[in-house]
C-alpha cells in the first residue's frame, strides 16, 4: 500500500494566483471530485485538499494515475486549455515522496507564509470529508493521525506556530487587540486584502463589510465568507459606521484624506490600518483627533519577526517529522506482513479447536474451559516468537524471505484456499 500511495499538487510554488483560484475546490466539489474518482478509477484512501494557495489530490492505486487525474480535475473544473495548466501541476508516484510532501504541507513547511496556522485545520476538515465519504482506509486513517500527532507535537516543543508571520495575519493580530468584537471596513480586496478577509473569518465576535472598486469581487468574496458588501460611492457613510478601516488600495496618492476625516465631523474614534504601496491613508489623519493610524511597515517589522523565529525553528521541525516518518513506515511495513500473521493464527486455530473436538467429547464444562484456557495459551507462546522475527524483519527490509519460509512450513496459502 505503501508504494502505491501518489499525488498531483497544484501550488503557489509553480503556480500564480490567477491559476490556482480557477481550480480551487470548495467542500462540495472536493467531495463530488473524490466521488467522481472512486466511480472511474480502481482507487482508495483519496483526500483532495484545497486552499487559497493549493489544490492536491492524494491517493493509493497500483498504476500510475496522475496525468488522468489531473485531466479529470481539469475538466471538473471548466478549464479548456488542459495542456497550458498541466504544466503548472508536481507529480508524486513515489510513495515516500508522496508521504512526505504531505507531511510538509500538514505542518506548514510548504506554505507561502512558514508555519500557516490555518493549515492542520485545512488537512482536518479533507480528512473529515474523505472519512464521511467512505474513501479513507487504514493507510490514510493511519497517516493521517501519524501527522496530527507530528503536529501537535511540533506546536508544543518547536516556536514554529507562535507569532503573525504573514502581514495580513499580523494585521488581524493587531485589529483584535485594539477593541473587543469591533466593526472593521476593508477597503481593496487584492491578494493581501482577501487573505485578510480570509483571516479574519477565523475571529468570532468581528462584523466585517467590504468595499471594493469592482464590485462582483466584493460579492463573490463577500458570499464565500458570509461578510456584509457595501457599494464603492458609500464608502464614506460606512467609514463612519466603522471602528477600523482596513486599507490595501492599489493607488498612486492616498485615497483617505485629512480632507475626507475634516468632512467626516463627529464621527467616533476611528484605526485606520493601511496595508497598501504607495500609502492609501494620508500620515495627516492622525492629525484628526481620535484617528490613529498603523502603517504596513510597522505591520511588516512585527511579521519579520515571527517569521524568523518560525525560520529559526524549521530544522527542528523537520526532525519530528523524520522521526514521524521513521514510524509510519514501520507500520506501514508490518502491515505487508499482517495477511500473512494471520493466516498463521487462522491456521494454528483451526488444528487446536480439531484436535479439540477429536480429545474433549468425555470432559465436563469446567474441564473442557480449563483445556481451552492451556491450549490457547500455548499457542500464543508459539505464535510469538513467528510474530516477532517478522516484525523485526520488516524493519530490516526482509519480510518477503520469512513470509516465503512460514507459507512453505504452514502451507498458509492451501490453507487460505481451503477455507
Amino acid at each position: 500500500m505503501y508504494n502505491q500511495f501518489k499525488s498531483v499538487s497544484l501550488s503557489h510554488r509553480n503556480a500564480p494566483l490567477a491559476i490556482r483560484e480557477q481550480l480551487a475546490l470548495n467542500e462540495a466539489e472536493a467531495k463530488g471530485i473524490m466521488l467522481r474518482l472512486k466511480d472511474f478509477f480502481d482507487i482508495s484512501d483519496v483526500l483532495a485538499v484545497s486552499t487559497c494557495n493549493r489544490t492536491e489530490i492524494y491517493y493509493s492505486a497500483a498504476t500510475d494515475l496522475n496525468e488522468d487525474i489531473i485531466k479529470l480535475l481539469l475538466i471538473e473544473k471548466g478549464v479548456s486549455d488542459i495542456d497550458a495548466f498541466q504544466a503548472f501541476f508536481e507529480r508524486f508516484t513515489d510513495g515516500e515522496a508522496a508521504v512526505q510532501h504531505l507531511f510538509q504541507v500538514a505542518t506548514g513547511l510548504q506554505s507561502q507564509v512558514v508555519g500557516d496556522m490555518q493549515i492542520p485545520n485545512q488537512i482536518k476538515h479533507a480528512y473529515q470529508w474523505s472519512a464521511d465519504l467512505n474513501l479513507a482506509g487504514p493507510f490514510l486513517h493511519r497517516l493521517l493521525h501519524t501527522i496530527f500527532f507530528a503536529n501537535k507535537r511540533v506546536a508544543q516543543e518547536t516556536f514554529f506556530r507562535d507569532g503573525a508571520a504573514s502581514v495580513s495575519y499580523a494585521a488581524v493580530d493587531l485589529l483584535e487587540g485594539l477593541m473587543p468584537n469591533p466593526k472593521v471596513l476593508v477597503v481593496g480586496l487584492g491578494e493581501i486584502g482577501a487573505d485578510v478577509c480570509r483571516n479574519l473569518a477565523e475571529k468570532p465576535g468581528i462584523e466585517v463589510t467590504l468595499v471594493n472598486r469592482t464590485s462582483s469581487r466584493a460579492e463573490d468574496l463577500g458570499q464565500e465568507l458570509g461578510f456584509r458588501v457595501a457599494d464603492f460611492y458609500d464608502i464614506e457613510s460606512e467609514i463612519s459606521r466603522a471602528d477600523i478601516i482596513v486599507s490595501s488600495m492599489r493607488r498612486d496618492e492616498p485615497f483617505f484624506t485629512k480632507e475626507m476625516m475634516v468632512r467626516l465631523r463627529g464621527m467616533s474614534f476611528k484605526y485606520f490600518i493601511d496595508l497598501s504601496v504607495p500609502r492609501s491613508v494620508s500620515p495627516e489623519v492622525e492629525e484628526i483627533p481620535g484617528v490613529m493610524l498603523y502603517t504596513i511597515d510597522s505591520i511588516r517589522s512585527k511579521a519579520d519577526a515571527a517569521l524568523q523565529q518560525r525560520l529559526d525553528a524549521v530544522p527542528r521541525v523537520r526532525e519530528i517529522i523524520d522521526e514521524a516518518v521513521v514510524e509510519f513506515n514501520d507500520w506501514s511495513r508490518e502491515m505487508i506482513v499482517s495477511p500473512t500473521i494471520q493466516k498463521l493464527k487462522g491456521a494454528l486455530e483451526q488444528i487446536r479447536k480439531e484436535e479439540l473436538t477429536r480429545f474433549t467429547k468425555g470432559l465436563t464444562d469446567s474441564e473442557l474451559e480449563k483445556v481451552e484456557k492451556i491450549t490457547t495459551s500455548m499457542m500464543q507462546k508459539i505464535l510469538k516468537l513467528p510474530v516477532l522475527q517478522l516484525k523485526a524483519a520488516c524493519k530490516r527490509g526482509e519480510a518477503e524471505t520469512l513470509i516465503d519460509v512460514l507459507n512453505d512450513l504452514f502451507n498458509l496459502e492451501k490453507e487460505k484456499a481451503d477455507h
